[in-house]
């Protein structure tokens, strides 16, 4: 396996677990998702803004296209409707663009200004989707031990158990 079948494997992931947890979101109140559990991003309605904001921040990045905004913390969309809408399309719009990806576009370098340190980086692509990847999974993990405490059931959140991955041999 090469790393754009991985990176492949990842986007199809991320679309799936973002789906079930936002299926499991639905079935709770607004109260519920927004209320402040001191976890980084206070809740999980603020910890599912961060992933699609930082999403958003990196496709821009990639696509060429930035997208401005005036912190990690900003919230996008107070209504979790909108909020679950807008995070598929972003999820659907990253697989579409790892999907597009040849090889060679893994290692072509990227130029930007980070967030969290107003400076200037280079990376390849293919780390920064690395990253990216990484960063969702590791938010992901907080929402889930939020709706946990909250007594819910997130269902498998496995890599191997995602659906749309190659069947055991």
């Amino acid at each position: 396996m090469h790393g754009l079948e991985i990176l492949h494997i990842k986007a199809r992931y991320n679309r799936w677990m973002n789906d079930q947890l936002y299926t499991v979101c639905a079935e709770m109140s607004d109260d519920e998702r927004k209320l402040d559990m001191d976890a980084f991003f206070g809740s999980i309605h603020g910890t599912l803004n961060h992933i699609l904001l930082a999403d958003r921040v990196w496709l821009g990045r990639l696509r060429g296209q930035p997208f401005k905004v005036a912190g990690l913390d900003q919230e996008l969309y107070a209504d979790f409707q909108a909020l679950a809408r807008e995070h598929r399309q972003t999820a659907a719009d990253l697989e579409d663009l790892v999907l597009a990806m040849r090889p060679e576009h893994l290692d072509a370098p990227l130029t930007y200004t980070s967030l969290s340190v107003p400076q200037q980086k280079t990376h390849t692509r293919g780390f920064i989707l690395l990253h990216l990847f990484n960063h969702q999974t590791h938010h992901r993990g907080q929402v889930t031990a939020l709706i946990s405490r909250l007594g819910h059931d997130f269902g498998v959140t496995d890599l191997i158990a995602c659906p749309s991955l190659p069947p055991a041999l």
